[in-house]
């Protein structure tokens, strides 16, 4: 081939890998919007789901606390940061804040720590454990209405059962949701056992993850049930523990249902959290304005709570 015929050749080579490139990247891109569309087309029934129930009311809810309400609820004015004054100066933010920390102490220890022993009791692989795993995980399909309405027929005052066994031996009735020194822990009692289920399930199956092989391990150095149990189990399960203090202090922060049913915020306010006075001051006294800026306000507490933990509490979680 002569030098010419080189000279002529060589653009043309180079043309046609150039055009070759040019098709694989057109022939990627088209790929790769494909893969989008497809993706985004599988997440457009939960993004729609997000912002019909999650940003419109959280946009709705800023809205509405830079404005004031008449009586029936419509827009009056807009009174910019005067919602925020109000409820500070109020007292409405401590004295929700005293009462839902009150039930966050009172809860999610003492849930989390029955969780654990249950699910400590129940994990040897015993003959009929089933059982005691299926009714320890029961309270888990119960609605919080259902629960409420059960534990509201046991604090009955003169027909309720546990008024009845305590005079059994001796012990004089209580007044579970009439007298404000009994009114939170009664409403506690009952979040303990409806978020047992949930707790108990989860912990199980933290427990269920960690090898055999360790406690085998551990069982022929000569470690005892109560030595493993802490050296190992609790620093294998720690990202489960964590996980449910995080979801627990969140849901105790979130709760409504139970108060609403047996005891309505009362007696004297001493059961009236944070979650019942927005629901009072928007939905009964009509005052969206200062109720969505008490929304905000709980929404800004517990994603501080929550970055707290992830900053300082998951240092202690032991990952494998």
């Amino acid at each position: 081939m002569s030098e010419l015929d080189n000279r002529i050749s060589l653009p043309a080579a180079k043309r046609r890998v150039s055009g070759a490139s040019e098709r694989r990247t057109v022939s990627l891109r088209v790929q790769r919007m494909r893969e989008n569309m497809l993706a985004y087309g599988f997440l457009a029934p939960s993004l729609l789901l997000f912002a019909v129930f999650l940003f419109y009311p959280m946009f709705k809810s800023v809205y509405l606390s830079l404005h004031s309400t008449d009586p029936t609820g419509q827009i009056a004015a807009y009174v910019g940061l005067d919602n925020f004054k109000v409820v500070f100066q109020s007292g409405l933010f401590m004295q929700g804040m005293r009462v839902t920390l009150l039930f966050v102490l009172f809860t999610v220890p003492t849930g989390m720590l029955a969780a654990l022993i249950l699910a400590a009791l129940t994990h040897n692989r015993f003959k009929g454990m089933r059982v005691f795993q299926f009714v320890f995980s029961l309270p888990v399909v119960l609605s919080v209405g259902s629960s409420a309405v059960i534990w509201k027929f046991l604090f009955h005052p003169t027909l309720g059962m546990l008024n009845y066994l305590l005079g059994k031996v001796g012990i004089d009735p209580i007044p579970w949701l009439t007298s404000p020194d009994w009114a939170l822990i009664s409403i506690s009692i009952m979040t303990i056992w409806m978020n047992l289920g949930f707790n108990y399930i989860i912990l199980s199956s933290g427990l269920a993850g960690i090898p055999d092989e360790i406690y085998e391990s551990a069982k022929i150095d000569g470690a005892g049930p109560v030595l493993t149990f802490r050296k190992i189990s609790m620093p294998l399960l720690s990202p489960t523990l964590f996980f449910v203090t995080v979801v627990s202090i969140i849901g105790a922060f979130q709760s409504f249902g139970q108060i609403n049913i047996l005891t309505r915020g009362g007696p004297m306010d001493s059961t009236n959290v944070f979650v019942y006075s927005i629901y009072q001051e928007a939905f009964v006294n009509f005052r969206f304005g200062t109720g969505s800026a008490q929304a905000l306000i709980l929404f800004v507490v517990i994603m501080l709570l929550t970055l707290i933990q992830f900053k300082w509490v998951e240092r202690k979680v032991h990952y494998q």
